[in-house]
């Protein structure tokens, strides 16, 4: 008996891997969870600025079925959603946000979730079931359909690129000797030449290094006519280091739904506004979507959630023309005599009356 427990101790243990097994599923789940949502790039004020962007348009959008939903709610839900891809809140008399959590999940459904309530003195932990959790994701795959995927994780060549390009002039502004100058003078002792020198270095626009021209070279010393200062600042624009951080802040915005044309300085009023209608329609009010489908399956109502009107993402002039027509060319049918039902479908094919619900 001692024998075969020695012999059972001394066995090898088994090892086995597979590359599509529920461990690299997990493993690929949490670099996905970790990766996708914590970025150097969401530090750049293009980011930021994307970002406050759906915070406030969300924050102000008009809610319909849904008290839990303030606009305080909904601007912390904007800036998960944007810097994280999703929004994980515990439902209690209101939304609690949760800071972190862990999902389990079955058919690629969540079915409960272990939260952690963000608290002054430090967390604490919830256990809860999906149905007592309101969680919204944007840009969700199918490798991972519990977890949302924010736009820098989905763009993330592009954020890594404005990043770098960010950082290097960060560093050149901070290391090279911008506005130095070398300034050539007569001879002097090595010595003095050395004490001069320390004393000049790391002093921005100030004289670096003092040498001397007293020096034959090429056959001959110096001229006199040499004796002038040379700069030292280096020349950025033979790196495009201009267009590449223009090109990189523009492929954030779009990423972001953000027209690249808003940041233009030179960008005047119709173009401000065809980018918020353009932010509105094709960003938030799918976003405002999204969020009302959860709400309306969590808080057991029927929520709408509207930023086209609030932000008044629509052309005004254009509205108030076309319904100018409509009204015009109604008058004209009932004056023609033609039946309400005629009318109807004339305003139904021309998209101004709505299908019935």
């Amino acid at each position: 008996m001692l024998e075969r427990l020695m012999r059972m101790i001394k066995r090898t243990p088994e090892t086995r891997a597979s590359g599509a097994g529920y461990t690299a599923q997990v493993m690929d789940a949490r670099d996905s969870f970790i990766t996708g949502r914590r970025g150097l790039a969401e530090l750049t004020a293009t980011a930021q600025g994307c970002v406050s962007l759906w915070e406030g348009g969300l924050a102000q959008a008009e809610v319909i079925g849904a008290d839990l939903l303030t606009p305080e709610t909904l601007g912390i839900t904007a800036r998960s959603l944007g810097l994280r891809g999703e929004a994980v809140y515990l439902i209690r008399d209101r939304l609690i946000p949760a800071s972190d959590w862990e999902v389990t999940t079955s058919n690629g459904k969540p079915t409960a979730y272990q939260l952690t309530i963000s608290e002054a003195g430090g967390g604490r932990h919830v256990t809860a079931l999906a149905g007592e959790v309101f969680h919204v994701k944007v840009g969700a795959d199918a490798i991972t359909p519990w977890a949302g995927v924010s736009p820098l994780r989905r763009a993330q060549l592009t954020a890594e690129l404005l990043h770098a390009v960010e950082e290097a002039l960060t560093e050149t502004f901070q290391c090279a000797p911008l506005g130095s100058q070398i300034t050539p003078m007569p001879e002097n002792p090595e010595v003095d030449n050395d004490r001069l020198a320390r004393s000049f270095r790391g002093q921005r626009g100030r004289v670096l290094l003092r040498e001397s021209v007293n020096v034959t070279a090429a056959g001959g010393p110096t001229p006199v006519t040499d004796w002038k200062p040379s700069d030292l600042s280096p020349d950025l624009s033979r790196s495009m280091t201009a267009e590449t951080l223009e090109a990189a802040r523009s492929a954030i915005c779009h990423a972001f739904g953000v027209l690249p044309a808003l940041m233009d300085p030179k960008t005047t009023g119709p173009l401000v506004r065809e980018a918020q209608r353009h932010l509105a329609q094709w960003q938030l009010q799918p976003v405002a979507r999204l969020i009302a489908d959860e709400a309306t399956a969590k808080l057991g109502a029927t929520v709408a959630i509207d930023t086209l009107r609030p932000l008044q993402a629509y052309d005004a002039g254009g509205r108030a023309r076309a319904l100018t027509g409509v009204l015009e060319g109604l008058a004209a049918a009932r004056e023609s005599g033609l039946p309400e039902d005629q009318i109807a479908a004339a305003l139904k094919f021309a998209g101004v009356l709505a299908e019935p619900e």
